[in-house]
């Protein structure tokens, strides 16, 4: 079951900058960046930022603006503002905080997964908190950043949760790490939903969920397994429906508390 932690970690760090870690990590880190955070990605990932923090939009919409990868679509103050620019747009990410002045980011990205429920959405919080984090993912979300700790760029969180992957402030990763490991404890035998789980699921659903596991996008997937892209997403799609979650991440979290990955 370590070694699905492990996994775990390379998934949830992959939208960490390399300058956040040291030694073999940055080395690890570095080796993630895939081709679409270097070159450019047609057409622009559309993205809309909602925060009740003036200074917090100026400075993420500035990044965006300044990324011809990403389209910047909108802004938004508060969760009424946010549900109108969700109906007035067709976007891929959404940027959202989750104190609002007329609610919460939660109520927002369980909105967005009833009306747009392709999209992804990022978390970018004040409050560097596990269960916030948990109850973010639980919901759909695809990202946690923490303010003033989060020192990569967001076109580039942006680009890797759009692709499949996670952006994740390093620092709560690990924590939510180790408290996924004492969850999924070699110790803790897989109950009967574990074993049920795990009988439904295909070996070709199985081999994916593992390469998912480790990191990689459905593109790369496709790749090292030579099938398609759509292909890939057809049984990350099975694996979402029979593990009842609806992110990767969840997926990950689920199959190491399942036994699925050890």
């Amino acid at each position: 079951m370590a070694n699905s932690i492990h996994r775990f970690a390379n998934l949830a760090q992959e939208g960490t900058t390399p300058g956040a870690m040291a030694g073999s990590d940055t080395h690890t880190a570095t080796a993630a960046w895939t081709y679409y955070l270097d070159g450019p990605l047609q057409p622009a990932v559309g993205v809309i930022v909602v925060d009740d923090d003036a200074h917090i939009r100026r400075v993420i919409s500035q990044e965006l603006l300044a990324d011809a990868r990403i389209d910047l679509l909108g802004q938004a103050d508060s969760l009424r503002t946010g549900k109108r620019l969700m109906a007035q747009h067709a976007f891929s990410v959404m940027l959202v905080d989750l104190n609002l002045g007329d609610g919460s980011g939660y109520e927002l990205i369980e909105h967005m997964k009833a009306t747009h429920p392709r999209a992804e959405a990022i978390v970018i919080s004040a409050t560097e908190d596990e269960q916030h984090a948990i109850r973010a993912f639980e919901l759909g979300a695809a990202g946690y950043l923490v303010k003033n700790s989060w020192f990569d760029n967001f076109p580039q969180a942006v680009l890797q949760v759009v692709h499949g992957g996670a952006a994740i402030t390093p620092s709560l990763a690990r924590r939510l790490l180790k408290r996924i490991d004492g969850v999924a404890s070699p110790a803790s035998a897989p109950g009967p939903r574990a074993q049920q789980g795990g009988e439904k699921l295909t070996g070709r659903e199985r081999e994916i969920l593992h390469l998912v596991a480790s990191g990689y996008t459905s593109c790369e997937i496709g790749k090292r397994l030579g099938i398609s892209d759509q292909t890939v997403n057809a049984h990350v799609k099975n694996v979402y429906r029979k593990l009842q979650v609806r992110t990767r991440i969840q997926a990950v979290i689920q199959a190491s508390q399942w036994g699925l990955l050890g």
